[in-house]
């Protein structure tokens, strides 16, 4: 399993996780959800205390990774497969252009 943390204007909105089984689930933090109800990371997404499930990564997210040769050299350099999008988001999107940042959950992402 892995797990990624994603603020929000420098707030913890929530969890991107993604299963053993491959399944991907962005779940809202209980404190973001009571104090920021408003304040949706996308407006497909709106803030829930009920989890939100794919069986691919969330268009959003995928929309937070590079592209192009920006894309080669980030799989290069941190030898990730293209494919690999979780792995991707996780390295890639910690300082991104915009609101939203993923940080990766170091000890989970280990196991």
């Amino acid at each position: 399993m892995r797990r990624g943390r994603v603020f929000y204007k420098n707030v913890l909105a929530g969890s991107i996780t993604e299963t053993d089984e491959g399944e991907f689930i962005f779940q809202y933090e209980n404190r973001y959800v009571r104090e920021h109800p408003n304040d949706f990371i996308t407006f497909t997404m709106p803030v829930s205390d009920q989890a939100y499930r794919s069986n691919r990564l969330f268009p959003f997210f995928e929309g937070l990774i590079p592209e192009g040769w920006l894309l080669d050299i980030a799989s290069k350099n941190w030898k990730i497969n293209p494919n690999d999008r979780m792995g991707l988001l996780l390295a890639c999107c910690q300082n991104c252009i915009g609101a939203v940042s993923v940080i990766p959950n170091r000890e989970e992402n280990a196991e």
